[in-house]
């Protein structure tokens, strides 16, 4: 039974994927902001113009053609651009783009395996920026155990001033720790941050060459105040990075999570580095510790993930995670995931993800290995 339970929230986690997560392995490129690729704040969905130009120059195996430029205000042209460049600049200062995740996964247990196909994400991304504001939306499908569903995940309206003051309210994640690209989303789950742990919030945020700090406040989970699901309690988080070289980072984080009629009340706060020693090399640590009301003790989230290039556009990925039960330090569950990620020309990533998962006290071991292209448009 505790290896069919183990089955069925690997399939879960796997199933359900963030759309364009962030890739913090480019912190090797002297990326340490989100905001240098994406439209969001704390990471993933939808590149900027700038992010598009650099997954030609930068970052895949072979550049391509580009008729833009990089930095660019309006939408990406050339090979980079909208699908493939087809629409020019006829879409003004509207940047759109569609992310397709088809999928193989397998996952072997004691007794037996599960093999199948999937189409983890079908999404559809805009956004528009000027004058300071930032118009952001996204809209697709997510397969469920009860079926699929089409809905917004993330879509909020944000103003920065010229001093690097920002304010932001809509749908989106709190900004807290490091957002991995792991597509089971592992050691976010247990913080209660998954891939659709979204939040209805207002968050403020200031930003300088240096530092970037956001504050968030909210009523609760955006789909426990959509669907009253029971789990709707006010939420308060904090980040704050400082960048102490152009390849060295430190972020601490904080989370707040009242009771609500099915949860008691609870948190987490952590503390994360990153560092490149060389432009191929990337190296991330992350500590977390949780605290829930009535519980024995607390729970501990431990991460490191090392990334290095092998040959351009190919990132090949070590991540042993820990993860404890609160408590209880000896139980929990101990993963070594291994990665290789291909970037072969812009608008392609083709990923090979295995996990190795051990349960720390009754040494049940599942092993998942999925196999997916991301094709974003």
């Amino acid at each position: 039974m505790r290896a069919r339970a183990a089955l069925l929230t690997l399939l879960g986690a796997a199933a359900v994927v963030s759309p364009a997560a962030a890739e913090p392995i480019f912190l090797a490129r002297q990326y340490a902001r989100c905001t240098t690729c994406h439209y969001s704040p704390t990471g993933g969905g939808l590149l900027t113009p700038y992010g598009r130009s650099l997954t030609r120059e930068e970052l895949s195996t072979m550049r391509g053609k580009s008729h833009g430029q990089a930095g660019a205000t309006g939408p990406a042209q050339g090979e980079e651009g909208f699908l493939f460049g087809a629409l020019g600049d006829t879409l003004g200062p509207v940047s759109v783009g569609i992310d397709l995740r088809p999928g193989h996964l397998d996952v072997r247990f004691p007794g037996g395996d599960d093999k199948r196909d999937l189409l983890m994400n079908a999404d559809i991304a805009a956004a528009y920026q000027g004058h300071r504001w930032t118009v952001y939306g996204e809209l697709g499908r997510q397969p469920f155990a009860t079926g699929t569903r089409v809905d917004s995940w993330e879509h909020w309206l944000q103003y920065q001033t010229a001093g690097g003051l920002g304010i932001r309210a809509g749908r989106f994640l709190p900004a807290y720790g490091i957002r991995f690209a792991d597509h089971t989303a592992f050691n976010r789950r247990p913080l209660g941050l998954d891939t659709l742990d979204q939040v209805y919030g207002l968050e403020l945020s200031s930003s300088t060459d240096r530092h970037l700090l956001q504050v968030m406040a909210s009523p609760g989970r955006a789909d426990s105040i959509v669907h009253d699901d029971g789990r709707k309690a006010f939420n308060a988080s904090g980040r704050f990075q400082y960048d102490v070289s152009p390849r060295t980072v430190l972020v601490a984080s904080g989370l707040y999570r009242d009771k609500s009629d099915l949860e008691p009340s609870g948190g987490s706060g952590g503390l994360a580095l990153g560092f490149a020693l060389f432009r191929r090399l990337t190296i991330w640590t992350q500590g977390d510790v949780q605290f829930e009301k009535g519980s024995a003790g607390a729970a501990y989230v431990l991460v490191n993930e090392t990334s290095f290039e092998a040959f351009r556009g190919v990132w090949l990925k070590v991540s042993p995670q820990w993860i404890t039960d609160f408590g209880d330090t000896s139980g929990g569950t101990f993963r070594l995931a291994l990665e290789a990620n291909l970037l072969p020309r812009t608008h392609w990533n083709l990923d090979l993800s295995h996990y190795h998962d051990r349960g720390r006290s009754n040494g049940i071991v599942v092993k998942t290995t999925l196999l997916q292209l991301h094709l974003y448009l």
